[in-house]
């Protein structure tokens, strides 16, 4: 038997890469190939993968974009009469792609392979196309059909249309036609080469299994039709058809012939991702009660076009994806399923393999693992601000930005401190810039602001983590309104005049990021706390509503709802010796998150349950808060009484320890 000679186009693509190997696994098989001059270097590599000699995998330096794919006139001589199978997979897969490129690859491309092809005496000329060339045909679209395709307005679809017309009306070899599905990764082992088609819904799943239990149910679109098709389905099936003696002038559906809709698809590789299941879908099609005209009508709003687009950038998916959500189309495979017939080529189900797609994006496709998340890559080079710098959480952020190759600045007011800290970091082998300031003070705030702008052009990163707590119930502060006063002068007017004085410097350079140490009371109501929380809580709600400000400008807000921690602020509190409590460094941490992450909020579960028991069941939290407010007496400070001298109370009650044990270690 003759050994068969072939000429791949788009062999290097996914499709392409993998159809040269089950090419080459027949006895004697040589495969010539077309190759960018640009890319000639990728020729190794490709053999190696392939496994075959170069006397068996012939590169030819080629172009789509030139007559007869930019072959020679003796490159064209020697190949006359020696191609049995000439396979056209070259292509633009991508909805995004601009239109002129799309004309220029699909179209003009393919007219340039039937050339070479015909110029050649290939004998038989495979076109791999798409189900694409059917347009939104509503309905079943057999694979004797193609003039009846609609709405072919995209580019994508009406190139794929017009490329494979080019093939039934031009091509005077014997053809065949091949429209796979949406192609997807190995079935065996997930590998795929970009997102594209259901990989767009895989961020979203991926926060759903963030956000929430995976026995929650969550809400699905029901949607309109998707076909799917593993990568090696549709080398094999190409593969077994291709060498068939009786395909001329036919078309084969390379489809599941199944099929789903989005909902079930969603479904699938929810399951495989361990997300949230979907138990409740909407159907799509309902929202068409609303006028086509007045949806594009709504869409040509600026704002509307914004915030969709917003949305849909932070999921990954293009403006398109939504367009094919109503997907009408079904598509008849009977032709192809009985070419196939007693070959062992099916297509395998999809719930059989979603988890290798889903694994192996997550391993190597998830946009978020090519991010650098680390403290360094994110504050390197940067100037950081960490107020109340010089002990506590501020110092150990410090430490930590430092370390990380931040221009570190700390500010506080204990000059002392300032200078043991800064010998600290020096002993450790990086530095400190230390200034001295009170942020209570207004004036030395402002003189604060001009000194980092002189000296430094203004911060990239300000934390702003000094501020002053008082343990006091109400009923004892009847005659220290100051406690309330001097509580708000620093946590919230010294910070929120610090961070509007360096404000201007981070929008002029689109480019900014501010975390405000809070407290996990302001989400709990918690008693005794009412001038800390209430200055808390003010600098929180300033900084909800200047995040919505500055949201266009670069600058970005962090606010972390801080659990105890052990610092010299609680110190004087005794109580708090035996309550679970973070160490400075632990807390630092969350403050490394914040720059890196940069979410709108960090919270530990036990204030967000504290939040969510006020807003579901406001009397209930309400009457636990005052039972731990009874249970827990004031420090002998809060009450006025000499330290050193008898205790207010004989101790904490049984009930007291108790709910302390039950607590500890809450926050982690």
């Amino acid at each position: 038997m003759k050994n068969m000679h072939y000429f791949v186009t788009g062999a290097t693509g996914f499709i392409g890469k993998r159809l040269v190997k089950q090419l080459l696994a027949h006895k004697g098989a040589v495969v010539y190939y077309l190759l960018r001059p640009q890319s000639q270097a990728k020729a190794t590599a490709l053999r190696k993968y392939w496994g075959a000699s170069a006397a068996r995998v012939v590169p030819l330096a080629g172009d789509l974009n030139r007559s007869r794919l930019g072959l020679t006139a003796a490159q064209i001589k020697k190949l006359q009469g020696q191609i049995d199978h000439f396979y056209h997979l070259a292509a633009i897969y991508d909805l995004n792609a601009d239109e002129a490129s799309q004309i220029s690859v699909n179209i003009d491309g393919t007219r340039h392979a039937v050339a070479l092809a015909q110029a050649i005496e290939a004998k038989h000329f495979h076109h791999v196309s798409s189900i694409a060339a059917a347009g939104l045909y509503p309905g079943l679209f057999r694979e004797d059909m193609f003039v009846e395709a609609q709405h072919l307005e995209h580019p994508y679809f009406m190139t794929k249309h017009e490329s494979e017309k080019i093939v039934r009306t031009q091509c005077r070899l014997p053809w065949t036609v091949y429209r796979p599905a949406m192609v997807v990764g190995d079935s065996q082992t997930g590998e795929m080469d970009k997102v594209d088609g259901p990989y767009y819904f895989f961020k979203l799943i991926q926060r759903l299994r963030q956000w929430l239990p995976p026995w929650l149910p969550a809400i699905g679109l029901e949607g309109g039709r998707i076909n799917i098709v593993p990568v090696d389905f549709v080398v094999r099936a190409l593969d077994v058809i291709s060498h068939r003696s009786d395909t001329n002038h036919r078309c084969y559906h390379l489809v599941d012939p199944v099929g789903y809709r989005v909902s079930e698809v969603l479904e699938v590789f929810s399951r495989a991702a361990h997300a949230p299941k979907m138990g409740l879908f909407v159907n799509a099609p309902l929202f068409g009660f609303i006028p086509r005209n007045v949806t594009q009508g709504l869409l040509t709003l600026a704002p509307l076009r914004r915030l969709r687009r917003a949305i849909m950038q932070d999921l990954g998916m293009p403006d398109e994806l939504l367009t094919f959500v109503n997907y009408p189309t079904r598509f008849d495979c009977r032709q192809t399923l009985a070419a196939l017939q007693g070959t062992g080529v099916v297509c395998p189900r999809l719930k059989d393999y979603a988890w290798r797609l889903w694994d192996y994006w997550e391993r190597h496709l998830d946009p978020d693992l090519h991010m650098d998340r680390s403290l360094r890559g994110t504050v390197a080079g940067k100037v950081v601000l960490v107020t109340g710098g010089s002990s506590g959480i501020g110092l150990a952020a410090a430490h930590q930005l430092a370390r990380a190759g931040a221009t570190t600045l700390i500010c506080g007011r204990d000059a002392d401190n300032l200078a043991q800290a800064c010998q600290q970091a020096h002993e450790r082998g990086y530095q400190f810039v230390a200034y001295p300031v009170d942020l209570a003070d207004l004036a030395d705030c402002d003189r604060f602001v001009a000194k980092l702008t002189t000296d430094h052009g203004g911060v990239d990163f300000l934390i702003n983590n000094a501020g002053r707590s008082i343990r006091r119930a109400i009923e004892s502060s009847y005659h220290r309104f100051h406690d309330f006063e001097r509580t708000m002068q620093l946590n919230y007017f010294g910070c929120l005049r610090l961070t509007m004085g360096l404000l201007p410097a981070m929008v002029a350079k689109k480019s900014g990021h501010i975390v405000n140490i809070s407290s996990i009371g302001v989400l709990t109501n918690a008693p005794r706390f009412s001038a800390y929380v209430a200055s808390k809580a003010a600098f929180e709600a300033w900084t909800r509503c200047a995040a919505s400000e500055f949201a266009d400008q670069g600058v970005s807000f962090t606010t972390i709802n801080m659990p105890l921690v052990r610092t010299p602020m609680i110190a004087p509190t005794s109580l708090y010796d035996n309550v679970p409590t973070l160490a400075p460094e632990e807390a630092a941490d969350l403050i490394a998150q914040a720059c890196i992450f940069k979410p709108q909020r960090i919270a530990t579960r036990l204030g967000l349950a504290g939040q969510l028991l006020h807003t579901v069941l406001p009397r209930l939290a309400q009457l636990a808060m005052n039972t731990s407010f009874r249970l827990f007496p004031d420090s002998t400070a809060a009450t006025g009484a000499k330290p050193g001298g008898p205790p207010p109370s004989p101790g904490l009650a049984p009930e007291a320890l108790a709910v302390q044990a039950l607590l500890r270690g809450i926050h982690f």
